[in-house]
């Protein structure tokens, strides 16, 4: 028990020994503007945060995350089909896919696909 604490002290004493030198002997004199400021998703953090935002971008955003949980869902269909009813799988099948096209049909209905 002895020996396991003396190892953990000689261990933790040397790390911050190490972790010391390399803060004090580090070059960090040039301090670069870009390389300080948090990374926001190409925005300038530094100018004002209230920018206008294009809703557009938004809504395209909105469907294509739609779109992709809906394939999420319609990929263990494929494994299902093996084990289950081929009719019952098929109407299921049938009646997701459609309800998927109602909803694109309904958004290029009202220009949310329309860019310009």
């Amino acid at each position: 028990m002895l020996l396991m604490s003396l190892i953990t002290m000689i261990t933790l004493s040397l790390s911050l020994l190490i972790m010391m030198l390399s803060s004090i002997l580090s070059k960090k004199t040039t301090s670069d503007r870009e390389k300080n400021s948090p990374f926001e998703c190409g925005f300038d953090p530094k100018s004002k945060s209230r920018i206008p935002f294009s809703i557009r971008f938004f809504l395209i955003a909105v469907i294509f995350l739609i779109f992709d949980v809906e394939i999420a869902l319609m990929l263990p269909m494929i494994l299902i089909l093996s084990i289950s009813n081929i009719k019952i799988w098929f109407i299921l099948s049938l009646y997701f896919i459609l309800i998927l096209l109602m909803g694109l049909y309904y958004e290029w209905k009202f220009g949310a696909l329309n860019w310009l």
